[in-house]
């Protein structure tokens, strides 16, 4: 029974991970479109040169890019894991809250150690895709663990099972 249930953890972090690297990727190209393209348009380097909010939120820019770049693949990765991985039926918005609670922590952790990095590195080539690998797979590891322990903790397998259409009729 013990040896069934490692099998079961083990496939399940592997769809995790899995569903994560789909994540990722939208995770990936959402920072770079937003890095290589839109930050150095000539509309927002007018605005930072315009506005003083703005350009001390894009002080370094590493920041508000990251942010936007994950609120997109956490609504894509919460949408699949739920369903899919742990196939919970729980409340969607009391186990979003908690998905909240993590990244009210992990965020801002995050972008201050990538800020931090990105700045004190800043003559790296491609710090900025290095710092992010690393926390997209922090961010991997650990949600996967709050997210098994806490959020679906006690309603895995609860969804309902697709019956088989009656091939009879």
């Amino acid at each position: 029974m013990e040896e069934n249930s490692k099998k079961k953890n083990v496939l399940q972090f592997i769809k995790f991970a899995l569903f994560s690297a789909s994540a990722g990727l939208i995770q990936i190209i959402s920072f770079t479109v937003l890095n290589e393209f839109v930050v150095k348009t000539p509309f927002i380097q007018n605005l930072m040169e315009t506005n003083g909010t703005f350009a001390a939120v894009m002080r370094n820019d590493y920041g508000p890019i990251y942010l936007i770049a994950l609120l997109l693949s956490v609504i894509w990765n919460f949408t699949f894991n739920r369903k899919f991985t742990f196939k919970s039926a729980n409340n969607i918005p009391v186990a979003m809250l908690k998905v909240l609670g993590y990244y009210a922590v992990f965020t801002p952790i995050s972008t201050a150690a990538g800020n931090f990095f990105t700045a004190k590195f800043a003559g790296v080539n491609a710090i900025e895709y290095i710092v992010l690998g690393i926390t997209m797979v922090t961010n991997m590891v650990t949600e996967f663990l709050f997210d098994k322990f806490v959020v679906f903790r006690n309603s895995e397998n609860t969804a309902p099972q697709k019956k088989e259409a009656n091939k009879t009729e």
